[in-house]
C-alpha cells in the first residue's frame, strides 16, 4: 500500500481526529454518527466518551467531509482537530463506532485537558526545543511504537499501554527532574491526543515547564523536511498502513498478523518470524497451541484472499485503548 502526503492524488483520504469536550450522553451520539459514516462509505474507528471524540477514518474525500461536518455539528466540536493523509487502498477492514470510558485510556479520572494542558510547540520550532540540553524529551507512546522510530535523544518509558505512563513518571520523576531547578519537559505522540493528557497529568503533578508537539509526529513528518529533521525511523500508525515516514510516505514495516505489532525488515529476516503466526516480539508470548491456531487462521485468510474474499479475524493492537 502506498501512502502519500495530503496534497497528492490518491483514491483514499485518511483523517485522524480528536476533540476533548463534554458529551453528557455519548451513547446517544453513537447511532447517528455510525449511520453518517455508513451512508458516506467510511471505514475506521471512532471512539466516543464523556470527555470527547477520537479516531481515524478513511474513504473518499467527499465522504470524509460529510462525516467531519456531522462531527463538527456535535456540541463544542466546531474546532475539531484533523490531520489528513492519503492512501492508494482502504487502510481499514471495517467501521467501528464505540462508546468508551475514555477516548484515550490513561486511568487518571481527575485529568482534564480542557482545564490545564502543556504549552503547544509548532513543528517548525520543535527541533530547537528538543536540542536544548536543558530540555528532557519523553516519548509518550508504547514500546512497540517507539521501536519503529522516535526523536533523537528521546526517553522511552518502555510502557505496554498508555495507562502505564502515570506510574512510570511517578517512579522516574526524581531521576528525571532532580530536586533543584526543574528542566523543561517536552513530550510527543503520534497525533497529539496522548500528549494532551500526559502534559495535563504532569501539570497536575506540579511540573511547570511542560511542552508538547502540536499535531504530533504526523504533523512534524508532514511539515519538516527530511534534511532538517531530528526524527529517526518511521512512525507507527494504527491501521493497515503500519508506518509512515517523512512527507507521510509509505514506510518499510509490515504488520505481524499474530500480535499486530510493526515488523521491520530485520524482524522479517529472523527465524522467529512466521507470517501470520509470530514475530520476534511475540514468539515467546504464545504457546505451541496458540501458534498452531494462528497458523490455521492465516491459512484460512490466504485461502479467502485467493478466492477474492475478505477474511477478517484481526486481534486488537496492543495498547490501542
Amino acid at each position: 500500500m502506498s501512502v502519500t502526503g495530503p496534497g497528492a492524488e490518491a483514491a483514499i483520504t485518511v483523517g485522524a481526529l480528536y476533540r476533548f469536550t463534554r458529551f453528557d450522553d455519548p451513547a446517544a451520539l453513537r447511532g447517528p454518527l455510525e449511520q453518517a459514516c455508513r451512508a458516506a462509505g467510511i471505514r475506521g474507528t471512532l471512539l466516543l466518551a464523556r470527555e470527547g471524540i477520537n479516531g481515524t477514518i478513511a474513504g473518499r474525500r467527499a465522504g470524509i467531509d460529510a462525516v467531519l461536518a456531522a462531527i463538527r455539528a456535535l456540541p463544542d466540536c466546531a474546532g475539531l482537530d484533523v490531520k489528513f493523509s492519503t492512501a492508494s487502498e482502504m487502510p481499514f477492514h471495517r467501521l467501528k463506532v464505540r462508546v468508551k470510558r475514555e477516548i484515550v485510556t490513561m486511568g487518571e479520572p481527575d485529568i482534564d485537558p480542557r482545564r490545564t494542558v502543556g504549552t503547544y510547540v509548532e513543528p517548525q520550532d520543535w527541533n530547537a526545543l528538543i536540542a536544548d540540553p536543558d530540555t528532557i524529551v519523553i516519548d509518550t507512546r508504547n514500546a512497540y511504537e517507539v521501536a519503529a522510530g522516535t526523536f533523537a535523544g528521546a526517553i522511552d518509558p518502555q510502557t505496554a499501554t498508555f495507562r502505564d505512563f502515570p506510574a512510570w513518571f511517578r517512579a522516574a520523576r526524581e531521576r528525571l527532574l532532580g530536586s533543584g531547578r526543574q528542566p523543561r519537559v517536552a513530550m510527543f505522540c503520534t497525533g497529539g491526543i496522548r500528549c494532551e493528557k500526559s502534559t495535563a497529568f504532569l501539570k497536575q503533578e506540579g511540573v511547570d515547564q511542560v511542552y508538547h508537539l502540536r499535531g504530533g509526529i504526523l504533523k512534524y513528518l508532514e511539515e519538516v523536511p527530511a534534511a532538517d529533521s531530528l526524527w529517526r525511523g518511521e512512525c507507527f500508525v494504527f491501521d493497515e498502513r503500519v508506518t509512515v515516514g517523512h512527507g507521510l510516505v509509505a514506510g518499510t514495516h509490515s504488520l505481524c498478523r499474530a500480535c499486530r505489532r510493526p515488523v521491520s525488515e530485520a524482524d522479517r529476516a529472523s527465524p522467529h518470524f512466521e507470517p501470520g503466526v509470530s514475530c520476534p516480539a511475540c514468539r515467546d508470548e504464545r504457546s505451541p497451541a496458540q501458534r498452531a491456531a494462528a497458523r490455521e487462521r492465516y491459512r484460512q485468510e490466504q485461502l479467502a484472499a485467493a478466492r477474492g474474499q475478505r477474511h477478517v479475524g484481526a486481534v486488537p493492537v496492543p495498547g490501542d485503548d
